[in-house]
């Protein structure tokens, strides 16, 4: 080879590869209900109702009102009872107000009528709190559960059988109604006399020479 000749020929520069731009995922709609899982959906059937009694507070939207509702049926779900403590608490001191209220108004009123009325109202309120505070306390201090072990108590000569043991139902059945066992029969007592002779079970005999017309007597 010539010596001017260059022994290498100079490599070509690599070209950069650009990256390709990965692909965002397209979020999937979500799925629309169907009328009947609408009428049948509990977290619906509640914000329909919440959004009926709720004007004062503007229209709600009610997909939104559902998603929140739904949110807070899980929190119930994991075990948290605090908003479910709070209604309560807020419900009893709304049933106080209406108890002083309507207590007031039989206070003024002068008529027997108007004030029964008032007063029987009021009174409901109060009832009504009472209850709310009870089922308040249950939440926060829930009741032991006890299992009471059966009695079986008699007043008489009875025998109870809790079991199938030896002289079960099924024997004692048995006995009382084919007079098994060491129980003499009530049928044999009756057919004895009173002087102890059994009656006489023999065969009928032949009508007498001596009285040919009488009929043989049993």
């Amino acid at each position: 080879m010539a010596t001017g000749q260059k022994s290498a020929a100079k490599a070509k520069p690599a070209t950069a590869v650009t990256p390709a731009k990965k692909a965002t995922p397209v979020a999937e709609k979500p799925r629309q209900s169907k009328p009947h899982e609408i009428v049948l959906s509990t977290v619906v059937q509640n914000a329909v109702g919440i959004m009926s009694w709720s004007k004062f507070a503007g229209e709600a939207d009610l997909q939104e009102l559902c998603t929140d509702l739904d949110k807070r049926v899980d929190k119930i779900k994991a075990g948290d009872m605090s908003s479910v403590e709070a209604m309560l608490f807020g419900q009893a001191k709304v049933l106080e107000t209406m108890f002083t209220s309507l207590a007031r108004r039989a206070a003024n009123n002068e008529g027997l009528k108007q004030f029964q009325c008032n007063l029987t109202l009021a009174l409901k309120a109060q009832a009504q709190c009472r209850a709310t505070l009870e089922a308040l306390a249950e939440i926060k201090n829930p009741r032991p559960v006890q299992f009471v072990k059966q009695a079986n108590m008699t007043t008489g000569p009875q025998q109870v059988n809790n079991g199938n043991t030896k002289g079960g139902y099924l024997e004692q059945y048995a006995q009382a109604h084919t007079g098994a066992g060491n129980n003499p029969s009530q049928q044999n007592k009756l057919l004895e006399a009173d002087n102890g002779n059994h009656l006489d079970t023999r065969a009928q005999g032949a009508a007498s020479r001596a009285n040919p017309h009488m009929a043989t007597v049993g």
